[in-house]
């Protein structure tokens, strides 16, 4: 028999591999300051791409004195217990019913954490003679969620109708013959690509296909649709949408998370919710301090208005410079190079040190070798001289990728790791 960690011990992962060159600069990186356009990293001033702040809410004034004040009034450990138990409060069910009413949706139940949360619910929501049909290129939380399913699961290309309908054919034949039903799962945006789920015609298929539709929007809460209500009201098919799920991470600038149903499903959802019967409550200074978001969210659009205006001109600055951003559709903004590991790291290092910008890499195995993306997200405290200064920024790297410098920075590193380049 052997021992537990021997395949530890040999294998660090395709990632892991890299935590001696990487850890502390390319990988946990320490990002110091007030959260901002500009931060500081290795004691230096730099233009912050990889901060989700999407509504600059994070060190708003108006934020930080409403969570002050809570954080005074409740402390962090108000309430104590599950929400079932000991941990239930007033405020907890009004953010609930505001919540619920700015996405369209009859009722809405609280999450301690989007992750956590989701999986949960998918947990939930499926029995073991159900079928799950999902995005191969879902977030991790969903991918986890449906690990847990003990019945049949397809995944379909991404955003392709044709693979979406060829899965919902194949699940409608397994689910018959269990008894079961379908729940088919998309993101409102796609965190990486940028790429809106194909809602509307999801949801056209229900014509044809009897499933229920679960929509992760994490990215479109608050950045997309007239109200910000995100891709469900972007696309004028909030309505379709069967369980609605948002996390306050990003535009929201804080913990926690919603998700939104009819009202018999979100009671269904509050007594079997693992996630939540068995944790203790959001505390009381984050529900305090969502009110607040989610009231300027809706009172100010003038937020959202600058969040695209900067969106608006970073992307088109790099697409005029020829940059490939795919097919992004929201203010996820990624740069398509190509290159090595080794190389995205002598690009990178080149872009923080001599460039003072700050953005996230994504190499192998999230994306396909050869490939590297510089995801940026802008937010609505960047400003203009941030973005001219990182165009600028990448036009440089670029030339220095196709000229051949980084691969001659980075042959050592590849070297020794065993890497191409």
């Amino acid at each position: 028999m052997k021992d537990l960690f021997e395949k530890i011990y040999k294998d660090k992962g395709p990632l892991g591999k890299w935590a001696e060159q990487a850890e502390g600069y390319f990988v946990f990186p320490k990002l110091e300051g007030p959260i901002s356009n500009r931060m500081k990293f290795n004691g230096r001033d730099v233009v912050t791409w990889s901060i989700n702040d999407y509504l600059g809410l994070a060190n708003h004034p108006e934020v930080r004195k409403v969570d002050a004040e809570a954080g005074a009034k409740w402390g962090s450990a108000y309430p104590m217990g599950a929400r079932m138990m000991s941990g239930h409060t007033e405020l907890h069910e009004q953010l609930q019913r505001e919540l619920a009413e700015f996405v369209s949706k009859e009722a809405a139940y609280l999450l301690n954490f989007g992750y956590q949360g989701m999986v949960s619910t998918i947990d939930a929501l499926v029995s073991k003679d159900d079928v799950i049909v999902y995005d191969v290129d879902a977030h991790a939380c969903i991918i986890d969620g449906v690990r847990l399913h003990l019945g049949q699961r397809f995944t379909y290309k991404h955003n392709d109708m044709e693979s979406i309908e060829k899965n919902l054919q194949r699940a409608t034949k397994v689910a018959e013959k269990t008894g079961g039903g379908i729940l088919l799962i998309s993101e409102g945006v796609f965190g990486m690509r940028g790429e809106q789920g194909k809602l509307k015609e999801i949801i056209a298929l229900k014509k044809k296909y009897n499933f229920r539709f679960f929509v992760d929007d994490a990215h479109g809460f608050g950045t997309l649709g007239k109200t910000g209500a995100g891709a469900g009201e972007e696309q004028g098919v909030q309505d379709g949408i069967d369980v609605y799920f948002a996390t306050f991470a990003k535009s929201m600038a804080s913990s926690g998370a919603f998700i939104a149903a009819d009202e018999e499903i979100i009671n269904y959802l509050k007594y079997n919710l693992r996630s939540q019967m068995f944790a203790k409550s959001l505390q009381m200074q984050l529900v305090e301090g969502a009110l607040k978001r989610l009231d300027m969210i809706r009172t100010m659009p003038e937020l959202k208005e600058k969040l695209w205006e900067n969106v608006n001109a970073l992307q088109g600055g790099l697409r005029e410079r020829g940059f490939d951003l795919g097919t992004t559709q929201s203010c996820v903004t990624p740069v398509y190079l190509k290159g090595s590991i080794p190389e995205a790291m002598a690009l990178v290092k080149d872009l923080r040190e001599n460039h003072g910008i700050f953005c996230s890499i994504v190499v192998y195995p999230v994306i396909p070798k050869g490939l590297i993306l510089l995801r940026m997200i802008p937010t609505a405290t960047h400003d203009m001289k941030d973005i001219q200064e990182t165009l600028e920024a990448f036009s440089a790297i670029r030339e220095r990728l196709e000229n051949g410098t980084y691969k001659r920075l980075s042959a050592g590193v590849a070297e020794a790791m065993g890497e191409k380049i």
